[in-house]
């Protein structure tokens, strides 16, 4: 095998901000932040958007979107009516 060319593979917390949950597991993925685990270890933390605890196929329940953000956020960035011909 050579040397140096292969990522780093180390245990790493993935934690599922929309529902708190965080778990513990081996992976390759890069980061900056860290946080103190359960056993009293620091390992590299990985925030993600979406997890089994938080997915309505894993939970059942459905999730309200945040559709009137997204829209207001577009309106600012393209105008207020959001028709593309009139912007040149």
């Amino acid at each position: 095998m050579k040397k140096d060319i292969h990522p780093h593979y180390r245990p790493v917390v993935f934690r599922d901000r929309t529902a708190g949950y965080a778990f513990l597991t081996r992976s390759t993925a890069r980061t900056d932040a860290s946080i103190t685990w359960e056993d009293g270890n620091t390992y590299p933390l990985i925030d993600v958007d979406i997890s089994s605890a938080s997915h309505p196929f894993w939970t059942g329940k459905t999730r309200a979107a945040d559709t009137e953000g997204r829209i207001a956020r577009f309106r600012r960035r393209y105008g207020q009516d959001g028709d593309a011909s009139s912007r040149g």
